[in-house]
């Protein structure tokens, strides 16, 4: 009988599974039958933007926390996949730092080339999974939302695909529930503009709070105020940006912070993260970790540990994106095929996880957190067909980067890598980042 493999999401990392299977279907390897679940109506996972937030059509938590004019704020030169490239997507080189509706045109184009849309369910909710060790395989319970209907199938595999930036972490502070401006979450921003002519405040001080910021910056706010809870970011900031030690408390439209000064705001985003959250796994199956590069409970940062059967893809804190999903889905992709093994003594697995752990926290610096998930992406490659690339040139591109934008964290975008799959030089972007304020992929293709 052949093997059933249950994909959860047609996000980068979902579609990087799809992908990795249907590139052994194509060199004559038989692959197990494989299904794949979008909640969406459409795959690309986050970069699959609406302008719905809360609830869907179908009355689901919104999957979306993209925005409009989000360019990408890393280098396209770490992501690019190693059997897609830009120039053969684009038919050019293009500047390194693509708007979304770019990157999801760059993403479609290598899955509609391997043509496994037909392998995706859309509308499909996943309610439950459970496993069943008599059995040794996994009941899935699914909503079928154009349909109104609820089924179950079983798998012989489940693979978790679903991300971890799509369920916010949200704190109180006194005062919140007597504010008179908007308070929302970074997953619920969708533009910028709504923020023109108003002091607003960004809690947090990570990638969302510092592009989110830079975003209202750039379409008119007034002014930008960033609070951080244990370090700042610590760019050189526009003359209307500044950064506080942590907020206290809001009185009407007054917040107060640590140090004890106080600011007019009129709106509040809180960049305060998310949370790894599957609310369709019991606990059994249920990872449980923090946002980190050494995820807890993944042998390979792959394999679930107390359930070697089950698989999760793209859980780490992320420099790589794209072509790390593809390593990790390969891999994953030969462990079902039995390519590869996984250790049959659960002390191993955990051996292996406590080892990637303690080799994470043995220094804080970014430079060596960078390598460190290059030499993982080094690793999953080494063990499959995954062509091969120049991870040390990626980690290269990203240590440019954060160089680029410790000298002026608004004009990083303006600087252009060398490709380190094709060896071509990206050209510079026609327009200088702060004033291209059209975000779509006509206006960035433009000669």
């Amino acid at each position: 009988m052949t093997k059933r493999v249950a994909v959860i999401g047609a996000g980068p990392s979902g579609l990087a599974q799809l992908r990795a299977f249907q590139s052994a279907a194509q060199k004559g390897v038989e692959i197990p039958e494989v299904v794949c679940f979008e909640k969406q109506s459409n795959w690309g996972g986050l970069w699959n933007y609406t302008w719905r937030t809360g609830v869907d059509e179908n009355g689901e938590p919104v999957h979306c926390s993209m925005y409009r004019y989000l360019w990408t704020n890393g280098p396209k030169e770490g992501l690019e996949f190693a059997d897609y490239s830009f120039e053969e997507h684009f038919g050019k080189q293009i500047a390194s730092y693509p708007p979304r509706a770019v990157m999801v045109d760059y993403i479609e184009g290598r899955v509609n080339k391997a043509g496994v849309r037909d392998w995706i369910r859309f509308n499909s909710v996943i309610r439950w999974v459970e496993y069943d060790a008599e059995a040794d395989d996994f009941t899935v319970t699914v909503y079928d939302a154009e349909k109104d209907h609820v089924y179950k199938e079983r798998f012989d595999h489940v693979i978790v695909a679903s991300g971890h930036f799509s369920t916010p972490n949200v704190p109180e502070y006194p005062g919140f529930d007597q504010y008179f401006g908007r308070i929302v979450h970074a997953h619920d921003f969708r533009d910028a503009r709504e923020f023109e002519g108003q002091d607003v405040l960004v809690v947090g001080s990570s990638y969302s709070a510092e592009d989110i910021g830079s975003q209202c910056w750039k379409y008119g706010a007034k002014s930008v105020t960033s609070c951080y809870r244990s370090a700042p970011m610590g760019f050189k900031w526009p003359e209307n940006w500044e950064e506080k030690q942590g907020l206290v408390r809001v009185e009407g439209k007054t917040a107060f912070f640590q140090d004890g000064s106080s600011k007019h705001i009129d709106a509040i985003i809180l960049c305060t993260g998310y949370k790894h959250y599957f609310n369709f796994l019991p606990d059994d199956l249920r990872l449980k970790t923090k946002n980190r590069l050494a995820t807890a409970g993944l042998y390979k940062g792959v394999v679930y540990v107390h359930n070697p059967k089950m698989f999760y893809l793209g859980m780490q804190d992320q420099w790589f994106t794209f072509n790390m999903f593809d390593a990790q889905a390969w891999y994953v992709r030969d462990i079902i095929l039995g390519r590869i093994e996984v250790p049959a003594d659960k002390q191993v697995l955990m051996a292996d996880v406590a080892e990637r752990e303690a080799r994470e926290e043995a220094s804080d610096d970014v430079k060596y957190a960078i390598k460190y998930q290059g030499d993982y992406v080094k690793e999953l490659i080494a063990d499959t067909d995954y062509p091969s690339f120049d991870v040390d040139g990626a980690c290269a591109a990203f240590f440019e980067w954060k160089k680029h934008k410790a000298v002026d964290i608004m004009t990083f975008r303006n600087n252009a890598y060398r490709s380190v799959i094709t060896g071509t030089m990206a050209p510079v972007h026609h327009t200088p980042w702060k004033d291209a304020l059209d975000d779509s992929m006509e206006a960035y293709l433009a000669n």
